[in-house]
């Protein structure tokens, strides 16, 4: 009861703006409870790098999806409509489901990296055009004018999507994250709920659109190929419905929060900026420190398969256990010195998960992030943070609200 407790007080404190800031203290106490923590709504917080490798990459542990969801009654939170179409996507399907998708949804193989490669060098030059120009004024919003309109110009060119369209989009897609976050409160589920409402009507009539007149884009692509696994044309639509959906929310949410967190990483130490400056080389190592520092997601969700023990406790099938990335990648076990940004370190983080569920759109997060590194570093020097961001009221999804910069 007392670890409950100490639990209940401690998720509190993360949920203030105080905690969105600096998580990290508090991850640190709540590792210093043990690898495996009772979660005061039941289920267990795992804190270990180790343990929470070792989870995403075994089969023996599942995605809460469509059949657990249910399972867990009407009146929860999992019963939301959100709730709902999100464990029709990619990420929350488990097999055979899963493998079909994920075989159906294709790769970011070298030849699709090529082509967005060169989408994303073309809209990195422009946006940084635009805040250079706005950088005459005096400060600028990086995460406004950058971090969240790199990923819309590249999916939604990808997707062949208006771009009248992209501005929606990208609120809808922070509106709907909160169906995914560790703890939302009702009034986030609602305003989950309406956004994904809207989503669906986009995207089913964005499949129905192009099935009337095909094109050479991936939605028309994965038409074709669902049209020949599926005999029933609306199962088939609603498939490549849920793919649209899942490539549109993986690419705009973490990859955004990613863009502002290497930069706040690059402007808050002017070494750093030098260490980049005078060795480009370096920039994937960057990039991957950043990922390991402060990921776009601090928590992944597994329900056990099997009755099991982790470390001494006891979970039974069904159970839910909260991977605290965030926690994990500070792991003094795993990482020397855990808390100091260091591009030096070896890579090691689980910040696109690991298994069968490794994030598909990894390629194309790296891609841009590299992409924009470098040609920021090359073309405007000086570049510094006026002040700490404010940070989005979530503890899994972390989001920048703005990124404040100016020349010096």
């Amino acid at each position: 009861m007392s670890d409950r407790r100490a639990a209940v007080s401690l998720l509190s404190r993360l949920r203030t703006a105080q905690g969105q800031a600096d998580p990290f203290p508090l991850y640190a106490e709540l590792r210093s409870k043990g690898p495996v923590v009772l979660a005061p709504w039941g289920g267990f917080l795992v804190t270990r790098f180790d343990l929470c490798d070792r989870i995403v990459r075994s089969g023996t542990w599942l995605e809460p999806d469509r059949r657990w969801r249910e399972k867990q009654g009407a009146r929860t939170r999992w019963s939301a409509f959100s709730a709902r179409e999100i464990a029709s996507t990619l990420p929350a399907l488990n097999p055979p489901d899963h493998t079909r998708v994920r075989r159906a949804a294709g790769n970011f193989d070298r030849g699709t990296i090529d082509q967005l490669g060169h989408t994303v060098t073309r809209a990195t030059d422009r946006l940084l055009d635009v805040l250079a120009d706005r950088l005459r004024d005096g400060t600028a919003d990086f995460a406004a004018l950058v971090s969240e309109e790199l990923p819309i110009a590249v999916i939604g060119d990808w997707l062949d999507l208006p771009r009248a369209d992209w501005p929606r989009l990208r609120e809808l897609t922070h509106e709907q994250v909160y169906t995914q976050e560790l703890l939302p409160t009702a009034s986030q589920l609602a305003r989950s709920d309406v956004a994904m409402a809207e989503l669906r009507d986009y995207f089913l009539t964005v499949v129905r659109d192009r099935r009337a007149c095909l094109r050479e884009d991936p939605v028309s692509r994965w038409i074709t190929t669902w049209d020949a696994m599926e005999p029933d044309q609306d199962k088939a639509d609603e498939a490549v419905y849920y793919l649209s959906l899942f490539v549109l929310l993986a690419a705009l949410e973490t990859s955004s929060t990613l863009l502002s967190t290497m930069v706040l990483r690059l402007v808050e130490r002017p070494e750093r900026w030098d260490l980049v400056a005078s060795c480009p080389d370096l920039v994937p190592a960057f990039v991957e420190e950043t990922l390991r520092f402060d990921p776009p997601s601090h928590v992944i969700s597994r329900v056990a398969a099997v009755d099991c023990t982790l470390e001494g406790v006891d979970v039974r099938a069904d159970d839910m256990v909260h991977l605290m990335v965030g926690a994990a990648h500070r792991d003094p076990a795993r990482h020397h010195d855990p808390d100091r940004f260091d591009p030096h370190r070896k890579p090691a983080h689980l910040a696109f998960s690991g298994g069968i569920h490794y994030c598909l759109g990894a390629p194309l997060a790296r891609l841009e992030a590299q992409t924009l590194l470098r040609r920021l570093v090359r073309r405007l020097p000086g570049l510094t943070l006026v002040r700490p961001p404010a940070m989005a009221p979530r503890v899994a999804f972390r989001r920048l609200l703005n990124l404040d910069v100016t020349l010096i």
